[in-house]
């Protein structure tokens, strides 16, 4: 079976030296830090023939954690941003047919996300654009995004929001756990709020085209379908939403695999969000390849299903083989 993976990233050191430290939370071992540090800069020696050995025919690369997201001055994100995308699409030239890509976007300046995204999709052929969360606390509800999420509506490309900004809030209940911050758990529950933040402020009632992907399974949304009905139906709101909460997920808002190894788990994704808003993704160089490819391929799934996560669900988002995003 063919794989395409969304949630794919990589590095620039050049890049990172031109911004401002991040403190990033997140202990790990050494010898993971030092693969990570040598697979997200590599393109050739590592990726390809991990790739090669799983199945992945595409990889959609984007810039690792913060992102642009880190840049404090908005002048030096809007250069900051041109210059990671125009280094990706010189990637994506050499290998063309193993490689496509997501635009890091300016979002300190709205109007220069939008040239930025317009830029990278109309002159260098990216497949949408990927977010880290909030821009040092500036979320995407924010009325100043309203032309950007006309973009993504206009250009027909998805935007990927994806965790890992620089640490915003110390909520309380991690306070003395350093293992709960990131990726095992606070990760998820900042990029599920942000995402409801969007539903909640009627942002895909106003942009009805706009399409979000969240990884990880939706950050834990899709398995809350229910209760975010239910609990909506009891709130006293100014302007209540076109349709319920549940509805824009596995619509407006899709979701991938990524980082989630569990066979049993894609199959509740498709239960619960449906399996044409499901899509594969490794979240390489984090997780192991093969094990996200398992998860795929032995879920319980009919195999029209599972080709329909593997590849064929990216294909019409993402617009790719002359599909239609």
């Amino acid at each position: 079976m063919t794989y395409i993976a969304l949630e794919e990233a990589f590095a620039i050191p050049d890049l990172a030296a031109r911004q401002p430290a991040a403190e990033m939370r997140i202990r790990v071992t050494s010898e993971y830090a030092q693969m990570c540090g040598r697979t997200l800069v590599d393109f050739e020696r590592h990726r390809l023939p991990d790739m090669d050995a799983h199945g992945i025919d595409v990889q959609v690369l984007s810039l690792t954690v913060p992102g642009i997201q880190a840049d404090t001055d908005p002048t030096a994100a809007r250069d900051n941003a041109r210059f990671a995308n125009d280094f990706l699409a010189e990637v994506v030239a050499a290998h063309p047919t193993r490689f496509q890509g997501f635009a890091a976007l300016p979002t300190q300046d709205p109007d220069a996300a939008v040239a930025e995204l317009t830029r990278a999709v109309r002159e260098l052929g990216f497949r949408g654009a990927l977010v880290n969360d909030h821009t040092h606390g500036r979320y995407l509800d924010d009325p100043a995004y309203d032309e950007l999420w006309s973009a993504f509506e206009e250009l027909g490309v998805p935007l990927y929001l994806h965790p890992g900004s620089v640490p915003l809030d110390d909520w309380r209940v991690m306070a003395g756990r350093p293992e709960m911050y990131g990726a095992s758990w606070s990760w998820q529950a900042e990029t599920g709020g942000h995402a409801m933040r969007l539903v909640y402020a009627g942002v895909f009632d106003r942009h009805p085209e706009a399409t979000l992907i969240l990884g990880h399974l939706g950050e834990f949304l899709p398995f809350q379908k229910s209760r975010l009905d239910s609990r909506y139906a009891t709130l006293s709101v100014e302007k209540p939403l076109e349709r319920t909460p549940s509805a824009y997920i596995g619509s407006n808002i899709l979701l991938t695999t990524s980082g989630v190894l569990a066979p049993e788990a894609v199959q509740a994704a498709v239960l619960t969000a449906g399996e044409d808003a499901v899509m594969f993704s490794i979240d390489y160089p984090f997780e192991d390849t093969a094990a996200a490819v398992a998860s795929v391929d032995k879920a319980d799934l009919p195999a029209a299903v599972k080709e329909k996560i593997a590849h064929l669900n990216a294909r019409r988002v993402l617009g790719l083989d002359g599909g239609k995003a």
